[in-house]
C-alpha cells in the first residue's frame, strides 16, 4: 500500500524514524519519503546512511503549525514520533513538554486534514495508560485528540489512529545503553530502581512492524496495542551485567513500579485479537457506525472480561534473561 506514495513522519531522526526508514526502502517503493525534525544534524547524519532518490529531509518543529501546513503537502500516510519522551526531563519542564505533545499533535491534526492526508498513525506509550508523570498525561491528552480528529473530518477521508507499546530495545535514551555505557567505564555495580520494577518490551524492528500493518487494519479511532513480552528490571540488569551488583537507588519522580497498557478501567472498550488489543473510542463518531470487532484485514476479536487489564507485572509472558540477551543481540 506504500509503493509509489508519500510518507511523512514526524521526528523522523529518532531511533523509531531510523528504522521506519530502513524497513520502507527495503520493501517498498515510495514515491516520497520525508523525515520531518527539528535537529539539522541529526538530519545530516542520517541522510549519510539513507540517500535515496525518494527521501526528502524537511526542517520543522511541530509546534509551527504554519510549517506542518507545508509539510504535509500531497502527503499520503503520516506517523506522527515526534515527541518529548523523557520522564524526568517532563517533570522539571513541563510547559515544553505539553508545547510539544498537545499543542503539536493539534498541529498535525489540522495540518493531516487540511491537506486531505489519507490515514495518520500517531505513536503513544504504555505511560498513556493510567498516567502519574506528566509525559504520561500528555501523551493521553495526545491519543485523546487523535481518537477526536474523526470526528472533525466531516465527510473527508483523512482517518487517525494511534499505535501504544512499552519500553524498546536499546532506542535512545532507554535503560540498557545506560547500563551498557556504565559497564563499559568500568561500574562495579549497576543502579536499580526497584527490585520489583516490570516493564513491557518490544523490539524496534518490531514496533515498527506493528505500526505498518495497523495502516492496514485501521478504521480510524483506534488504539492499537500489541501482545508484548514483560522483563523484570533485575533481569535486566543480568542480562546486561553477569554478576554485577545491584544497587537499590529508588523510583526516580514520575516512574510506575509496573506499566499498564490497557486500564481495567477501558475493559469494556478492547477488543482481543490473536497478536494484539484494540481500545475502541469512547465517544460516537458522527454518521459512522463501525464495527472494530473485525478489521479491514478482515481479522476477528472479541471483547475481554469486564475489569481487565494488560499490566506488565501480571503479564503471562515474561523473558529470561537468556531471552533478553537475544532479543538485545538482535535489535538492529
Amino acid at each position: 500500500m506504500f509503493d509509489n506514495k508519500s510518507i511523512l513522519i514526524t521526528g523522523g531522526t529518532g531511533s523509531f524514524g531510523h528504522k521506519y526508514t530502513k524497513t520502507i526502502l527495503e520493501r517498498y517503493k515510495p514515491k516520497r519519503l520525508i523525515i520531518l525534525s527539528r535537529d539539522e544534524l541529526k538530519q545530516f547524519e542520517m541522510q549519510q546512511v539513507f540517500n535515496a532518490p525518494c527521501m526528502r529531509y524537511f526542517l520543522g518543529d511541530v509546534r509551527d503549525g504554519d510549517r506542518m501546513m507545508q509539510a504535509f503537502r500531497d502527503v499520503d500516510y503520516v506517523i506522527h514520533a515526534a515527541a518529548i519522551k523523557q520522564v524526568p526531563a517532563a517533570e522539571y519542564n513541563p510547559m515544553e513538554c505539553i508545547k510539544t505533545n498537545i499543542y503539536g499533535a493539534e498541529n498535525v491534526i489540522k495540518a493531516a486534514i487540511a491537506n486531505k492526508v489519507k490515514r495518520v498513525i500517531a505513536l503513544s506509550t504504555d505511560k498513556a495508560a493510567g498516567p502519574i508523570n506528566l509525559y504520561g498525561a500528555t501523551k493521553l491528552a495526545s491519543d485523546k485528540l487523535f481518537v477526536a480528529a474523526n470526528n472533525m473530518v466531516g465527510e473527508g477521508t483523512t482517518r487517525f489512529s494511534a499505535v501504544r507499546y512499552g519500553n524498546v530495545v536499546g532506542s535512545r535514551g532507554s535503560v540498557v545503553p545506560f547500563f551498557k555505557g556504565l559497564i563499559e567505564d568500568g561500574a562495579t555495580s549497576l543502579p536499580i530502581t526497584h527490585p520489583d520494577m516490570t516493564r513491557f518490551w518490544i523490539s524496534l524492528q518490531d514496533g515498527v512492524d506493528f505500526v505498518l500493518t495497523n495502516f492496514a487494519r485501521m478504521q480510524g479511532g483506534e488504539i492499537f496495542v500489541p501482545k508484548i513480552p514483560s522483563v523484570r528490571i533485575t533481569d535486566l540488569a543480568e542480562a546486561c551485567g553477569p554478576g554485577l551488583k545491584h544497587e537499590i537507588v529508588g523510583i526516580r519522580p514520575g516512574e510506575k513500579l509496573h506499566e499498564i497498557m490497557c486500564p481495567g478501567d477501558d475493559s469494556h472498550h478492547t477488543i482481543e485479537f490473536d497478536d494484539h488489543f484494540v481500545i475502541t473510542p469512547s465517544i460516537t463518531f458522527f454518521g459512522k457506525d463501525i464495527d472494530y470487532s473485525k478489521n479491514l484485514l478482515g481479522e476477528k476479536g472479541k471483547s475481554v472480561p469486564m475489569g481487565f487489564e494488560y499490566h506488565s507485572g501480571n503479564n503471562p509472558d515474561f523473558l529470561s534473561i537468556e531471552q533478553i540477551k537475544q532479543l538485545d543481540e538482535g535489535k538492529d
